[in-house]
C-alpha cells in the first residue's frame, strides 16, 4: 500500500474505466473515493445471477492482442488463469444458418457470388492493414464500403450488418467505425491460421471486478457504491462533489468518466463549447437479454444476423467459449444483444414485451429451441454505451481537462483507434491516468491530446 501523500482525488463512475482510473491515481499516492450510482461495481462489465449461475451481464471476450488488459489481469493475479479457445462462427440470412468459421466456410457458404466473395476478402484485408484510421473519419461508412466491395456486396452484406448495429445512425457513421471493427476482430485470428482464438477468465469479469475492488482496498480508496453524483463544481476550497444522498464532498481534482451528455449536466461551470461538444456526441444504446438454457442453440460462439425478421443484432452464444460443465452446471448461456439509438423505444419496452418478441426470434433461427428450454431471461438496457464515429469525429471531441480548474472529463468518447472493449478502456485510463495524475491545476485549462473513437462489440 502506497503512502497517501498526494493530493485528494474524486473519481466519478465505477466501471472499467473509473476503477483502472482510481487505481493508478491511489498507486501515485493520493488519496482517492470513487463514486459508483449502481449497488455493485464493474458498469457495463459486472456480473449477475442467472438461475443458478453467476456472469456477466453483458458478453466480453479476451483478444491475444489485449496487452493491456492481460497486463492489468497479471497484476490482479489472473492473467496466467485465462483460457485459450478456438471458437466457430455462424451467420443467419434469409431464414438459413450456416458456418463462416474458416476462410473456406466463407467461400463456401456466404450468399455471394465468387467474385464477390473474393472482392469482400480484398476489402476486409485492406481494411485491417490500415494503422490509422483518422483520415476515415472524413468518408460517410455507406461510401466507403460500397466503393471498397462494390454495390452488391454492399446491399447484400454490410448495409443489413450496419443496420443490426447501428440502426439509422449507419447514415452518419464515418469509415472510422468499421475500420476499428475489422481491425480488432482481425487480431482474434491466430498467425498463419485463419480460426479465431478468444479467451476467458474462468468465473467471468465479476471475478476480475471482485479482484478490483480487493487491489483498490489494498490501496485504501474509498469506494462508495450506491452514491450517484448530482454535481461537480469548483469552489475556492476545492471541487465538490455532491452525491445523491445529499453528502457533499471536497477535493482538489475530480475525473468523472460518465457519458458525454451526462457529465456536461452534472460538471457545473464548463464553457459554452465544452458542453457543445459533449451533447454533440452520438451514442448508440442496447438492449441485451441474457438466456440460460437447457440446452445449446449451436456450437458457434458468435452469429452475425442480416435477416430483417430477427429482432436482435447478433447471437453470442458463450457455451460456444466457456467450458459449460464446468462453469455453467450443463446449461448453455446465450447473449441476444439489440443495439438501438439512444433514443430508441424499446429501451422503454416491458420486459415481457422484449421477451416474447426475443423468443419468437430464436425460434425462426433455431428449428430445435423451444421456450421450455429457457432456464432464466434477464434484459439489460444502456442507453449510452458507445460512442459513435461520425463525420470529422475526433475534431469535435472535447479535451479531457476541462475548463474548469481540477476538473477533468474522461469516457469511452475518447477512446481512440480501437473499439469500445476492455482492453482499449483500461489503455484510455492508463494514458489519462499518467497526464492528469501530474497535472497541476492553474488558472488556465490545459488540453489533453489523443486520437479518437470508434467501437466494438462486433457487427
Amino acid at each position: 500500500m502506497n503512502q497517501l501523500t498526494g493530493e485528494r482525488w474524486g473519481v466519478v463512475g465505477g466501471g472499467v474505466l473509473g476503477l483502472t482510473l482510481a487505481l493508478r491515481l491511489s498507486q501515485r499516492g493520493h488519496q482517492v473515493t470513487l463514486f459508483e450510482a449502481g449497488d455493485r461495481l464493474g458498469g457495463v462489465a459486472d456480473a449477475w445471477h442467472l438461475g443458478d449461475i453467476r456472469w456477466d451481464r453483458h458478453y466480453h471476450v479476451i483478444c491475444l492482442s489485449d496487452s493491456v488488459l492481460r497486463d492489468v489481469l497479471g497484476e490482479l493475479g489472473l492473467e496466467h488463469q485465462i483460457e485459450w479457445v478456438e471458437t466457430r462462427t455462424g451467420f443467419f440470412s434469409n431464414g438459413k444458418l450456416v458456418s463462416i468459421s474458416t476462410n473456406a466456410d466463407i467461400l463456401r457458404n456466404l450468399p455471394l457470388s465468387l467474385w464477390n466473395k473474393a472482392r469482400l476478402g480484398l476489402s476486409i484485408q485492406y481494411i485491417a492493414s490500415i494503422r490509422d484510421g483518422k483520415h476515415l473519419e472524413k468518408i460517410p461508412v455507406v461510401d466507403w464500403l460500397t466503393k471498397l466491395s462494390g454495390p452488391r456486396v454492399f446491399e447484400k452484406l454490410w448495409l443489413p450488418l450496419l443496420k443490426a448495429k447501428l440502426g439509422d445512425n449507419y447514415r452518419v457513421a464515418s469509415a472510422a467505425f468499421i475500420w476499428a471493427v475489422a481491425r480488432r476482430l482481425s487480431k482474434a485470428r491466430r498467425m498463419g491460421l485463419d480460426k479465431e482464438r478468444f479467451g476467458y477468465v474462468p468465473g467471468g469479469y465479476g471475478r476480475v471486478i471482485d479482484q478490483f475492488a480487493a487491489a483498490l482496498a489494498d490501496e485504501a480508496v474509498d469506494m462508495r457504491l450506491s452514491a450517484p453524483v448530482q454535481r461537480v463544481e469548483a469552489t475556492p476550497e476545492g471541487i465538490e462533489v455532491e452525491s445523491g444522498n445529499a453528502e457533499i464532498f471536497s477535493f482538489d481534482q475530480v475525473a468523472v468518466t460518465l457519458p458525454g451528455k451526462i457529465a456536461a449536466q452534472v460538471c457545473r461551470g464548463l464553457d459554452h463549447d465544452e458542453v457543445e461538444r459533449l451533447e454533440g456526441i452520438t451514442y448508440q444504446g442496447i438492449v441485451c437479454a441474457s438466456v440460460l438454457l437447457s440446452q445449446p442453440l449451436a456450437d458457434y460462439y458468435l452469429t452475425y444476423i442480416t435477416d430483417p425478421e430477427v429482432p436482435f443484432s447478433a447471437v453470442v452464444e458463450m457455451s460456444g467459449l466457456v467450458d459449460a460443465e464446468r462453469h455453467f452446471a450443463g446449461q448453455s448461456l446465450v447473449y441476444l444483444p439489440k443495439y438501438v439509438r439512444s433514443d430508441d423505444p424499446l429501451l422503454d419496452a416491458s420486459n415481457e414485451e422484449i421477451e416474447a418478441t426475443f423468443l419468437a426470434g430464436l425460434e425462426r433461427m433455431y428449428p430445435n429451441f423451444e421456450r421450455s428450454h429457457v432456464r432464466s431471461f434477464r434484459i439489460s438496457r444502456v442507453r449510452h454505451l458507445l460512442a459513435l464515429s461520425t463525420l470529422g469525429y475526433s475534431d469535435r471531441l472535447p479535451p479531457i481537462t476541462t475548463s474548469v480548474r481540477g476538473v477533468h472529463i474522461v469516457n469511452s468518447a475518447h477512446i481512440v483507434n480501437g473499439t469500445l472493449n476492455v482492453n482499449e478502456t483500461m489503455q484510455l485510463a492508463e494514458t489519462a491516468a499518467a497526464r492528469i495524475g501530474e497535472y497541476q491545476p492553474s488558472t488556465e485549462a490545459i488540453g489533453f491530446e489523443t486520437d479518437t473513437v470508434v467501437m466494438e462489440p462486433p457487427l
